[in-house]
């Protein structure tokens, strides 16, 4: 019984050993494993590389410059997805915020200015009436902000993006994920400068 025991410990020494050696050198590589792998969006011969970030985040708005640089020269079989962060309650106004954008084809309108807004201009934008001001600064009336904000349309992808959050095991934002299947960030890869190497790496590798 003994022998039994020792042995059963020892084999569970060894797994012990190999996972945290695999886990080890994906680390070193910059990234890790989605478990289990995630659904895409992306169609044949596309490799999916979603964002997830949050507004509010200053890491966040630290990494867009390197984002904006990336979308400009990415690599043409890449469909890139930005996909709001949902860990907390308070998080949810700032999705809604960037799904009304999307749905109303002004993100590119409106996605840097509500980072400036909040890291800028310190102003916080976690009501309806701030987030709305900000629209209509940029051109989107009162009436169609109104009618997507609260729409059953924004209501399906935030569920969706709360529950892929938990899905790609993310602890926090920004997340990198490639092609449902690898995670990296700045802590992974070791800093804004390497995210997209690493990302470059993993399309790479999927293609």
């Amino acid at each position: 019984m003994k022998k039994t025991t020792s042995r059963m410990f020892a084999a569970l020494a060894l797994l012990l050993a190999a996972w945290a050696g695999a886990s080890n050198a994906l680390a070193a590589e910059g990234y890790e494993l989605v478990t289990p792998p995630q659904p895409t969006t992306a169609e044949k011969g596309q490799v999916e590389v979603v964002e997830l970030f949050w507004y509010g985040c200053p890491h966040c708005y630290r990494l867009e410059p390197y984002v904006e640089r990336w979308l400009k020269r990415k690599p043409k079989n890449v469909k890139f997805v930005r996909m709001p962060g949902m860990f907390r309650p308070s998080w949810e106004i700032h999705g809604r915020a960037y799904y009304t954008a999307e749905i109303l084809g002004v993100v590119d309108k409106i996605h840097r200015p509500m980072f400036e807004a909040i890291h800028e201009r310190k102003q916080r934008m976690n009501t309806e009436a701030a987030i709305m001001a900000l629209f209509k600064q940029h051109g989107v009336s009162e009436k169609d902000f109104k009618r997507v904000f609260h729409s059953f349309a924004v209501e399906t992808k935030i569920r969706r993006a709360k529950d892929m959050g938990r899905r790609y095991g993310a602890r926090g934002v920004p997340a990198l994920i490639v092609n449902g299947k690898y995670r990296t960030g700045a802590q992974e890869a070791g800093g804004n400068a390497r995210v997209f190497k690493v990302v470059n790496q993993l399309v790479k590798k999927e293609s």
